[in-house]
């Protein structure tokens, strides 16, 4: 039998029986589909934590207060970081570009007839920069008005719709916080949520404002570090647990009362946690795969049973053990790829649904489809094998005997 020839018959004996072709494939398209979707879902979720990172900044670094210790026994009080420890970073601190401490609390806030409860934070100039943060509408304070403890404020993205009103309209309204009244000079950009924290939901007043008019200490929640370049990371850590034992009076080999952190292990722990629930989700769906393989199989062996007869008159005619078992291996082969392309696009189409109606991150990577389908094509090799072989070795005489 010429090539042209098998092909034809696979191809015919396809099509005889569509229904049946079908269903035997459905496993497979079932199978692809899942694969393609799940590693779709996985891998937007990665492309979002990356573009999380890139927003945080890849070279930040966030002290916090630990506790202290005595005789080597943690204590139950806290100790805290101040605003003489950031002065202390901005002067001996080494590879670093900015220093950026954070007073922070839930404020009571009113504007016009309405009243929300938000997050109100002091910071310095630098906040937007090193945060990379773009400003929508106004300005950022300036260190001027830091130092002259001016009352003005710069809303987050989601404080104008919390007030129900129009964030360019505000700027040089006033707002009250805590009482006091804050005029109004600029709106920051969207950001976005970040884990359990939504930063589009705060108000930013000047460091000393805060420290002096607003909360009446100088107690930080934390001091964001930028460093010069990410390679210094390093470095800087060391520095800055060199200032701040200074500082804090810690005796040699004496645990640390603060905590130095990579904002970015946080996220980078996040996208591991995805990856591997994307490996999961992708292995799960390639059992589906594995069960259309099965399936592919008995259908096959069914249907060397029931082309008996004609696998005899073709060995009659002179047709090799070779060329049998090439038949119906390409019989397996096609079905395994044309469930394996529908199920391509079965998949692609899931991942975009998933998008636009619930609003997931989904990314249909090339690199998923074109393994989905050659797995496919190996599926129907594997599975395939068995009944081709099976055909082949079938004696003539006893195939055109039998009914």
């Amino acid at each position: 039998m010429l090539s042209g020839e098998i092909l034809q018959v696979a191809f015919q004996s396809i099509v005889a029986n569509k229904l049946r072709s079908f269903l035997t494939m459905l496993g497979i398209v079932i199978g692809v589909g899942a694969v393609i979707t799940m590693v779709a879902l996985g891998t937007g979720a990665q492309r979002a934590v990356e573009e999380q990172i890139q927003r945080l900044g890849t070279d930040l670094l966030s002290v916090y207060a630990g506790q202290s210790f005595r005789r080597g026994v943690a204590s139950q009080d806290r100790v805290s970081l101040t605003t003489d420890d950031a002065d202390a970073l901005r002067r001996d601190g080494y590879a670093l570009k900015a220093v950026v401490p954070e007073l922070s609390r839930n404020q009571q806030v009113k504007y016009g007839n309405r009243n929300i409860n938000v997050n109100v934070l002091a910071t310095t100039a630098d906040y937007p920069e090193v945060n990379n943060y773009d400003i929508e509408a106004g300005s950022m304070f300036t260190y001027g008005d830091d130092d002259s403890r001016r009352r003005v404020a710069v809303l987050g993205y989601g404080v104008p719709d919390m007030l129900e009103t129009n964030g360019a309209a505000m700027i040089g309204q006033q707002i009250s916080i805590r009482g006091i009244p804050f005029e109004i000079i600029g709106i920051l950009a969207e950001k976005g949520a970040q884990g359990f924290s939504n930063p589009d939901e705060q108000i930013l007043v000047p460091l000393k404002t805060g420290q002096f008019r607003v909360f009446g200490t100088d107690r930080l929640r934390s001091i964001n570090v930028q460093v010069l370049h990410p390679d210094s990371m390093n470095v800087a850590m060391i520095g800055i647990e060199r200032v701040l034992r200074r500082e804090h009076g810690i005796q040699p080999g004496a645990p640390n009362d603060f905590q130095i952190r990579n904002r970015t292990e946080f996220l980078s722990t996040a996208q591991e946690t995805t990856q591997t629930f994307t490996f999961l989700l992708a292995g799960i769906a390639a059992v589906s795969l594995l069960v259309g393989g099965i399936g592919i199989m008995n259908i096959m062996l069914v249907s060397v049973t029931e082309r008996t007869r004609e696998i005899g008159v073709r060995k009659a005619l002179g047709a090799t053990r070779s060329n049998i078992m090439l038949q119906f291996l390409v019989e397996a082969v096609t079905l395994c790829m044309l469930g394996g392309i529908v199920g391509i696009l079965a998949g692609a189409g899931g991942a975009v649904a998933l998008a636009k109606l619930q609003g997931w991150a989904t990314v249909v990577s090339p690199q998923a489809v074109v393994v989905a389908f050659v797995f496919s094509a190996v599926i129907g090799i594997f599975f395939g094998l068995w009944p081709a072989r099976r055909a082949s070795l079938l004696d003539p005489i006893e195939a055109l005997r039998h009914e």
